[in-house]
């Protein structure tokens, strides 16, 4: 885990609307929770009812404007499309998105099928874009704007055992930067944050064994595990004004794993 400490506040990004994908549990839980810890308004779209309302609960706990909720399938186009209007129909505008969901799941060259592949391209890239291409409109009217993608260092690695979430993650990285040019003159900022192995609940869960705890030591510089807490800190500091001139850019948060 992280170390303990004092950490920034950024007030730029007090009452900035924040939308956040897959926020209901892992990383994304981390990000809402540090967003609205900001004075953010948060917006997190997922399908895990019963972790979303547990988290907005310990979000009021500790007296952060509570995130809103929204049930959303990601994969579904016309369904994210109708969130986002009635989003833009509550706040009016949108000032960051977080693409944070994704689906980590271990497959095998042998057992991916063509519908598999798009299963996995939906839920891990497909979204991104059409995500991106809701909240542009509302980022151009006010004439700014962060956008930051979830990628991954798993095809840096490479890692072996998940090859369509691999092309998922390197294609991220070239879309961040075609969507950072188009949209830069409008001032709008958009960067991806690549980590490494972070300890969710859903790691522990399904992976986390003493021989893949090993195997993360050894390639990492820093000799710990990683929270996801880390790396919504790194995402609050691409999101605020802090990092105004920062775009096009892939950041890589693994305890120098790359």
């Amino acid at each position: 885990m992280a170390s303990p400490g004092n950490f920034a506040t950024y007030p730029s990004l007090r009452d900035r609307v924040v939308v956040v994908t897959g926020g209901a549990s892992g990383i994304g839980e981390a990000i809402v929770e540090a967003f609205a810890k900001q004075g953010a308004r948060v917006v997190f779209l997922d399908i895990q009812d019963e972790k979303a309302a547990q988290l907005i609960e310990r979000v009021g706990s500790v007296g952060a404007p509570s995130p809103v909720y929204h049930h959303c399938d990601l994969t579904d186009i016309a369904t994210l499309e109708g969130v986002m209007s009635q989003v833009m129909a509550h706040f009016s505008t949108i000032d960051v998105l977080v693409n944070n969901a994704g689906n980590d799941a271990r497959h095998s060259i042998e057992d991916v099928t063509a519908e598999y592949w798009d299963r996995s391209m939906a839920v891990n890239l497909k979204h991104q874009f059409f995500m991106a291409k809701a909240v542009i409109p509302a980022m151009k009217s006010a004439s700014r704007g962060s956008i930051i993608n979830m990628g991954s260092i798993s095809w840096v690695i490479p890692s072996t055992d998940v090859p369509v979430y691999v092309t998922a993650k390197a294609a991220i990285v070239g879309m961040t930067r075609a969507l950072a040019h188009q949209l830069g003159p409008d001032n709008i900022r958009v960067n991806c944050v690549m980590p490494g192995a972070i300890l969710t609940e859903r790691q522990r869960q399904l992976w986390f064994t003493e021989a893949y705890k090993a195997e993360i030591l050894a390639g990492q510089a820093l000799k710990r595990m990683l929270a996801p807490e880390e790396v919504a800190r790194l995402i609050l500091f691409l999101a605020s004004d802090d990092s105004s001139a920062i775009t096009n850019q892939s950041y890589i948060i693994d305890g120098g794993w790359v």
